[in-house]
């Protein structure tokens, strides 16, 4: 579920209640002291400018690797040999299983390896012998063949000894369980003394391999299409190759101190949902982000083109919508509803689609003290205009 940077504006009464309880309050300042000179408000004046955007999305972390250890071969688990959630290397031995049962097929297979491997030597002798004299007629065709015939039979029998011999020692070797990758270790499934079978009912423990990580999230359809319509508008310029810079933010809120890169974006689209999977690859040496973690992941790269920024504080937030404070002709006071981009501008402004144009004045304070056709002294805002409006 794709989710935007949670923006604060200013909740205030209905629209038509606010207006006629300052319309009051003006009407009563009036009759007791004549008409009121204008009031002084803070405004800001409406700029095109390419403005970068950053989008936040909910995302989970998990292992780039994620295994599950499994016995190969039956039999008595004698030990574990790692430290239950600690890391381990590739290769290096997790369980031992019990060897002798394995160790005695071996040595049984080895046996009758050079059971075969005698017969082999009577079938050359035999057949070394047979030929000269088939040569000189001195056996019959049928001596000859047999003896071919031995000799072949002998070597297909070492070759199956030979064979034999190679599983005995395979099966012997899969009595130490290692490490397929490194990463860290789970729990442990199956205890010391227990008989383990192989097969589906074999599993002893997982290895998540953590550096790198992955950082899986969710792109909304809708967002997706909103902003290739953007891209062709020229309304919104996309990372060349949608390279997108990706920030991770932990659980407390805090900045992870390295950079990520999208390596996958599901062409899918979930019907369920409506969304799309994606994943980021970050780098994680320290091992300080761990598997199943919730975390939130910032895209930056895109900007939008040409766009007017309203500050924060000069929206309010009405039944009928989102509107601010403009100043109008003769310094007149007149409010203007608003269309605003789901997506807040990266400074924490708010991104105007319609109801603002290039050279409009907003005020950015004073806010609820105004009606319309209020007259107004009008004077630049400060720079650090991010403070809430004052009422």
């Amino acid at each position: 579920m794709i989710t935007i940077k949670p923006s604060h504006t200013l909740v205030l009464l209905p629209l038509a209640a606010l207006l006629a309880a300052c319309g009051q309050q003006q009407a009563q300042h009036a009759g007791a002291g004549g008409n009121m000179p204008p009031m002084p408000v803070s405004v800001v004046e409406m700029k095109p400018a390419d403005v970068p955007v950053t989008t936040e999305y909910v995302a989970q972390t998990s292992g780039s690797r994620e295994v599950e250890v499994r016995a190969r071969v039956s039999g008595i688990l004698q030990k574990r040999a790692y430290t239950e959630g600690a890391a381990v290397k590739a290769g290096e031995l997790l369980f031992q299983i019990d060897q002798a049962p394995y160790q005695a097929a071996m040595e049984q297979a080895a046996a009758a390896l050079k059971l075969e491997d005698a017969k082999l030597i009577r079938a050359q002798q035999d057949y070394d012998r047979v030929l000269p004299l088939f040569k000189e007629n001195a056996v019959s065709q049928k001596d000859r063949d047999d003896a071919v015939a031995a000799l072949a039979s002998a070597k297909a029998s070492v070759a199956a000894a030979r064979a034999a011999l190679k599983t005995a020692q395979i099966n012997l070797d899969y009595t130490r369980v290692t490490a397929p990758i490194s990463g860290i270790t789970s729990a442990e499934v199956r205890s010391e003394g227990s008989l383990v079978q192989a097969g589906e009912g074999s599993l002893l423990t997982k290895i998540s391999q953590l550096d790198p990580i992955y950082v899986k999230f969710s792109l909304s359809d809708n967002d997706v299409l909103k902003n290739q319509k953007l891209s062709s508008e020229g309304k919104l310029r996309l990372p060349s190759g949608n390279r997108y810079t990706v920030s991770l933010k932990l659980p407390d809120g805090s900045q992870y101190g390295r950079d990520g890169v999208i390596d996958f974006a599901d062409r899918v689209i979930d019907p369920a949902t409506g969304t799309s999977a994606a994943r980021a690859t970050f780098a994680n040496p320290q091992n300080q982000l761990r598997a199943g973690q919730f975390v939130r992941v910032e895209l930056k790269g895109a900007v939008r083109v040409s766009a007017l920024v309203v500050p924060q504080q000069a929206v309010l937030s009405t039944q009928q919508g989102k509107l601010v404070w403009v100043v109008g002709k003769d310094n007149k006071v007149e409010p203007r509803p608003l269309q605003l981009a789901d997506t807040p501008a990266a400074n924490g402004g708010f991104i105007v689609e319609n109801g603002l144009k290039a050279g409009d004045k907003v005020i950015v304070d004073n806010l609820i003290k105004l009606r319309p056709g209020a007259s107004v002294a009008p004077q630049a805002a400060k720079a650090a205009a991010s403070a809430p409006a004052q009422g």
